[in-house]
């Protein structure tokens, strides 16, 4: 059942994309996370992550590779884009999040604190209800770092002194809790162009993701009609993780859809990128 359920102490979120985007079976989905996520040393200390979103079989390679390659973390603060439109601009949950492989429990106290420095966060659970940006990210969460909390936003839209207001709330909020965290944007790349195109818009949005240049990103995306879902969110990233002190951005993987299903003339771009102080 879509939605969510009455829990001891809070609701439970339950999966909606399970069984679509990744195995709703335990065993098969942890067979899935198995042949995914490679077993990488040495681990990269991340502040910051980008991966993709899509259903497993098209971007779970390029997911896997960056969950695989960074150092595991207490909590994973996750910014995805709101695709349904639901709810408001940014949107938390304090749901305890439920996938196959158990329940993951949000991390109240640090979101509590982020809350104390903008009002422009609610909490709305409306807006992660058939939203899958966030969900499909957990499964890799709990296979590499068992035991993280999390802190789920959604992100439609904000102007950059919006976004600006937002990564100073995280980032303060981090430092002064002394948190282990990594900042998630969840984002797929070009949609529905062909590998050519696709490939030539997303370099450059790549670029400027690699450079922390979170203006850049947003100037080059509106320039080039790039459709990357999540650019809000990987703006809010890289704002963020600038106030952690981070300096480096790293490409660990980039892919498209059109490797998966042979059709080259209308792909989706998948880019996993790890940022690092």
């Amino acid at each position: 059942m879509v939605g969510v359920l009455e829990g001891k102490d809070r609701m439970i979120r339950e999966p909606v994309m399970a069984g679509q985007f990744y195995s709703a079976d335990r065993d098969a989905l942890l067979a899935e996370l198995k042949a995914m996520v490679p077993e990488t040393e040495p681990k990269i200390d991340a502040c910051g992550i980008m991966v993709p979103h899509a259903g497993y079989v098209y971007s779970g390679q390029t997911a896997g590779a960056v969950y695989g390659g960074i150092t595991p973390k207490d909590t994973y603060i996750i910014f995805g884009p709101n695709h349904s439109g639901r709810g408001s601009d940014f949107a938390y949950s304090s749901d305890l999040w439920q996938t196959p492989l158990g329940e993951l429990s949000p991390d109240t106290e640090l979101f509590e604190n982020i809350m104390t420095r903008t009002d422009l966060i609610a909490e709305d659970s409306a807006a992660h209800s058939f939203e899958h940006s966030i969900e499909v990210q957990l499964p890799f969460i709990q296979w590499t770092a068992p035991g993280a909390k999390i802190v789920p936003i959604a992100a439609r839209y904000g102007d950059i002194s919006d976004l600006r207001e937002i990564a100073g709330a995280v980032g303060s909020a981090v430092k002064e809790m002394s948190r282990d965290v990594v900042i998630v944007a969840s984002s797929d790349m070009t949609h529905y162009e062909s590998r050519e195109e696709a490939s030539r818009k997303d370099k450059k949005a790549i670029q400027k993701i690699l450079d922390l240049d979170a203006e850049g990103l947003l100037e080059v995306v509106e320039k080039d009609n790039i459709s990357m879902c999540g650019y809000i969110s990987t703006v809010i990233m890289i704002l963020t993780v600038k106030e952690l002190r981070a300096r480096k951005g790293t490409l660990i993987k980039y892919t498209d859809s059109g490797e998966v299903t042979g059709d080259i003339s209308q792909v989706v771009g998948y880019a996993g990128i790890v940022v690092s102080g």
